[in-house]
């Protein structure tokens, strides 16, 4: 079957419902047809210029990103500055935009599921859940195969993420017993983590102050980066999402934008 934009959001819907998102979100549809017909999408975190350009190099009718493209809505497009210059290009190569973002991150199998996951917690729990909602929400926290220490949990974590820059609050040999994770920022999420018994947050985003909180609380923190800990997560569940529409017979291909970085990078010490 080659399914239609149309279809795709459907399935979207299923996955990771838009009424899971968070108030200010603006997940799904962003730029696009609803009858354009689906047979490669191209995957990226965010929707920047260079993702679309690539889009379309690599003739795919959609990306897919975790960002949207559009938060507010728009009273003019700028087509020389961002967000208007994507939207011009897309309309102008016939490439569909959508994004699955606070919804994904809430959803069963979406992005906090998988780092739990990608951490080896066991008996998982949602850390903050929906009003509502069982099983969904933001968040997860769960126990570590065994206890371990912060160094070694930090090693894990720049594995798992696949960045050597991470940055750490707590002391070296801490035993991590109970661990809560939250993708890309969850730094205000600091003091429900405490309170579900959690040694440990790993997110991305900490601030000054979150730090100085957690040092109080004697609580320990890990900034994995808001890009790294999304990132490596939204990768995993494009590979899901991919075995899904090949189990509906739908005719549809994949491809991750590999040439993605993180916006923020690390001046190395000079020597």
């Amino acid at each position: 079957m080659q399914p239609t934009l149309k279809d795709f959001l459907g399935l979207l819907e299923t996955i990771a419902p838009a009424r899971l998102a968070e108030p200010w979100d603006n997940p799904g549809l962003q730029v696009g047809s609803l009858s354009q017909k689906i047979r490669k999408v191209f995957t990226s975190l965010d929707p920047t210029l260079n993702a679309l350009t690539s889009t379309a190099e690599a003739n795919a009718q959609l990306l897919f990103t975790h960002h949207p493209l559009i938060f507010k809505p728009l009273s003019r497009l700028d087509i020389n500055s961002f967000p208007g210059d994507v939207v011009a290009e897309a309309a102008k190569r016939g490439v569909s935009i959508v994004a699955a973002h606070t919804n994904l991150d809430a959803a069963q199998g979406g992005i906090n599921d998988i780092l739990a996951d990608l951490m080896g917690l066991r008996n998982v729990e949602v850390l903050k859940n929906a009003d509502g909602m069982d099983g969904v929400g933001v968040g997860r926290i769960g126990y570590l195969p065994g206890p371990t220490g912060l160094s070694a949990v930090a090693r894990v974590v720049k594995k798992v993420l696949g960045t050597q820059n991470i940055k750490v609050v707590g002391q070296r040999d801490a035993l991590i017993h109970r661990l809560a994770v939250v993708g890309g920022s969850g730094g205000s999420l600091l003091s429900l983590a405490y309170e579900k018994g959690a040694d440990l947050l790993l997110t991305g985003d900490v601030g000054h102050h979150v730090a100085l909180e957690a040092k109080s609380l004697g609580m320990a923190l890990l900034d994995g980066g808001h890009f790294h800990t999304e990132k490596t997560a939204f990768r995993v569940f494009i590979k899901n999402l991919n075995k899904i529409l090949k189990a509906k017979g739908w005719e549809v291909t994949f491809e991750i934008d590999k040439n993605e970085t993180d916006p923020i990078w690390i001046d190395a010490p000079v020597k």
